[in-house]
């Protein structure tokens, strides 16, 4: 699998969950809950795809480096470390709130999925900033062409 789409492919399924989680809370919140539980499904398949391409994209490309200004360097390792953080805790409680739906105990997924919601969404969000870090804002430099135009 060619590496060099996954950055991109990830933050795309990152803001797409993003879309789909938002959207699920607006429909639910305007009692449409056979809307919301198909969006809230494509919201944990996009992030499932997410996590899947990401970890593929992680093990098989090189250690990732900051090339922006050192001033901006804190805010990126905030927005990185809390987003990585905040990721790994989330997994079991999504799945713990999917299942809760899936079985129709829905006054415990309301529970914890009202706890959750917030987090999911910062998570998503704060991918997203990391992805344009790294990819958009402050990319790594192109390599130097070697003269007689070897890389």
């Amino acid at each position: 699998m060619e590496t060099s789409i996954l950055p991109h492919l990830t933050a795309a399924l990152d803001a797409l969950s993003l879309v789909f989680l938002l959207i699920g809370f607006a429909l639910i919140r305007a009692g449409q809950p056979v809307w919301h539980k198909k969006v809230m499904a494509a919201a944990v398949v996009s992030a499932a795809l997410f996590l899947v391409f990401y970890l593929i994209h992680h093990f098989s490309a090189p250690l990732f480096a900051f090339h922006g200004p050192d001033s901006v360097k804190p805010w990126y390792f905030v927005f990185l470390f809390s987003h990585v953080a905040m990721a790994a805790l989330i997994v079991p409680f999504v799945i713990i709130t999917l299942k809760r739906a899936l079985k129709g105990n829905f006054e415990d997924h309301k529970r914890i999925a009202k706890k959750l919601f917030p987090v999911w969404v910062y998570v998503a969000v704060t991918g997203v900033i990391v992805y344009a870090f790294l990819y958009q804002i402050y990319p790594a430099p192109l390599p130097t062409p070697l003269p007689g135009g070897l890389p």
